[in-house]
């Protein structure tokens, strides 16, 4: 029997400790040694996620009466952060569909939760989070794709871009509008699960990038796709915007939890190449230039856990959380990008050869300044999310007042 979405989670604290200790043990033995290998020659790391499904990540949040580990996003920012210490792209494989996961979880209907959550808990069927099109990123209600009702299916047209498990991904939470006239727009929005094998929908080309390599990002072509019509969402039109941007939530806390990972990642690969790096006889860890650099790179660090940490506690805690999750993706994608550039300029000319790590957290950190969201629009969310929450009317009486004229 399907139960109601609970986002009021808790983790026994001895569990939590076996299973972050397992997952720093796979990445030393497992992930580590093939980093190199798979980033330059833009591998899908078949054996990793493989790895991964046997982890129990990809039902990671995943509510345990469904055979997920149902974890607290407090637990979950930690293997995230752990695993991007050391490369990123694994975890855009899990958190994509995990981000499905919790769309069906919260919203779909009790059939839908038991026919596909299972499946994804036990990582037989891996999903992504189709929203993006050519001319729609941020901007979620300027979407075109389409899906009109003919009798028990609806008929799917449209172009999804730049979608996460594009290639090797199985299911998808598509985004569309059942409503072309609604205003406003978001009203005529719905989200389905669209699954491979469907008539009509065809993966286009993968999109060839600067970073974040291994991970398939790619295209999802519809042409007169007819889907089911109970893989609606909830089985009710028009309520796709509010089900798509209420994973986004999450899907940022994960995005500040990578920033995290990478951030924490490049300053720890920048203290150790200063300290064994000798220049004018000694580390350049002594010259007052390179620990400038890394008290601001161990305080941007420290700071980005800190706020990412304080938004993952409030989600688990049922709150509404845009403005913090914005908080926290901004500033963890930031300092993971400064950090970066940084650690570039501590490895000087080493850190231009791919031999180096560096090079990659350097290609791979922009991404967090731009996904998910940009943090163009963060800064507008937390603005108006912040005055929301702060009205001036109470305080009114307190102004300065104009002088009087004689």
């Amino acid at each position: 029997m399907a139960t109601a979405y609970n986002q009021t989670r808790h983790v026994d604290p001895d569990f939590e400790t076996q299973l972050l200790d397992s997952i720093d043990k796979w990445i030393d033995r497992e992930l580590r040694p093939v980093v190199l290998e798979h980033d330059h020659g833009d591998i899908w790391p078949e054996k990793i996620v493989a790895q991964m499904v046997d982890l129990g990540l990809f039902g990671a949040t995943i509510g345990e009466e469904y055979g997920g580990l149902g974890l607290p996003a407090a637990t979950y920012v930690k293997i995230v952060a752990r695993i991007c210490n050391y490369w990123m792209a694994p975890t855009g494989i899990f958190n994509s569909h995990l981000i499905l996961a919790l769309a069906i979880e919260k919203f779909g209907t009790p059939s839908q939760k038991s026919k596909w959550l299972p499946k994804m808990a036990r990582g037989e069927i891996r999903g992504g989070l189709a929203l993006t099109e050519p001319d729609a990123g941020t901007d979620l209600q300027g979407i075109r794709m389409t899906a009109r009702r003919d009798g028990d299916h609806y008929i799917l047209n449209g172009t999804k871009t730049w979608i996460s498990n594009a290639i090797y991904g199985d299911v998808f939470a598509l985004l569309v509008k059942t409503d072309v006239n609604a205003d406003p727009r978001y009203k005529g929005m719905s989200l389905f699960i669209a699954d491979k094998g469907l008539p009509g929908f065809r993966t286009g080309r993968k999109i060839a990038k600067l970073g974040y390599n291994s991970i398939d990002s790619g295209e999802l072509i519809f042409e007169d796709c007819r889907i089911p019509a109970d893989q609606l969402i909830g089985n009710i039109e028009g309520q796709g915007f509010f089900q798509a941007t209420g994973g986004l939530e999450l899907g940022r806390i994960n995005v500040a939890a990578r920033g995290v990972g990478m951030a924490e990642g490049a300053l720890r690969l920048a203290t150790d190449y200063a300290q064994v790096r000798k220049t004018m006889g000694k580390p350049i860890a002594e010259h007052q230039a390179i620990q400038l650099k890394l008290g601001e790179m161990v305080t941007r660090a420290r700071a980005a856990r800190l706020l990412t940490i304080d938004a993952a506690q409030a989600y688990d805690r049922g709150e509404r959380v845009d403005m913090e999750a914005g908080m926290a993706k901004y500033f963890a994608s930031e300092a993971a990008a400064e950090n970066a550039q940084e650690a570039m300029r501590i490895f000087g000319g080493y850190s231009y050869s791919k031999e180096f790590d560096i090079e990659r957290f350097y290609r791979d950190a922009m991404l967090l300044c731009i996904g998910e969201g940009t943090n163009e629009m963060q800064r507008m969310i937390i603005a108006k999310q912040w005055i929301k929450r702060n009205p001036a009317y109470n305080r009114s009486t307190h102004l300065p007042q104009p002088p009087q004229r004689g």
